[in-house]
């Protein structure tokens, strides 16, 4: 009987042996966080100043997942506009990898979809790890997206860090990481944040990359 492994206990070793994937580093691979990004408006700007000084406000305590998805996530995945046509929420989506020995299944639980196609996915952990603990996880759901000959985008966050990930599945896998975001920092990077998810959703709305994936993993 092949063993069940859960998603969530995946470590980037495994996910680099179990598909052969490598970490490219040459920042050419990934420009997407950081060319032709469009602006972040004066009152997106205060909406997301609200939004820091919040989740600043409330992580004095300890904190469920749940709660810092809403501070958090929501706002920007609205803002972006990922919460309107064409795109819809679908929640508690599972997804498997099978071979003869083993079985490694994980749970999606916000997938904003685009007809059939994957534009966004949530995984909500919690606050207290690194995004680097997120990495693995998201990796795997990326991998898994059903349209292999295009690039898939991902954000990894745990509410007060932000990664952005690029995986290219064609040949080899690869996949490359962004600077990291902060909310600790002064300023508000936030707006970086937005700014490169409202990039994604435009682009997947004119049809430039009409099988990418935007896979948010909190952890």
């Amino acid at each position: 009987m092949a063993q069940v492994i859960q998603a969530s206990e995946l470590t980037l070793h495994d996910v680099k042996e179990k598909f052969n994937l490598q970490q490219v580093d040459d920042e050419q691979f990934f420009r997407e966080w950081q060319d032709n990004l469009p602006e972040v408006t004066d009152g997106e700007k205060q909406w997301l100043d609200r939004v820091k000084a919040d989740f600043i406000s409330i992580s004095e305590y300890a904190l469920h997942e749940e709660v810092v998805k809403m501070v958090v996530l929501a706002p920007l995945l609205s803002l972006a506009g990922f919460f309107r046509y064409p795109f819809h929420p679908d929640a508690e989506v599972q997804v498997a990898a099978k071979d003869e020995e083993e079985i490694v299944r994980g749970k999606i639980d916000v997938l904003v979809l685009k007809q059939q196609l994957w534009v966004a996915v949530v995984e909500a952990k919690n606050k207290q790890f690194s995004v680097d603990k997120a990495l693995p996880q998201a990796l795997f759901y990326m991998l898994k997206n059903p349209h292999p000959s295009q690039p898939t985008f991902g954000l990894a966050t745990n509410g007060s860090h932000f990664m952005f990930i690029k995986l290219m599945r064609q040949d080899t896998p690869q996949y490359g990481l962004s600077d990291e975001f902060t909310l600790r920092r002064r300023g508000n990077e936030l707006y970086q944040v937005l700014a490169v998810l409202k990039r994604w959703q435009q682009t997947t709305i004119a049809g430039n990359a009409i099988s990418q994936t935007t896979n948010l993993s909190y952890h």
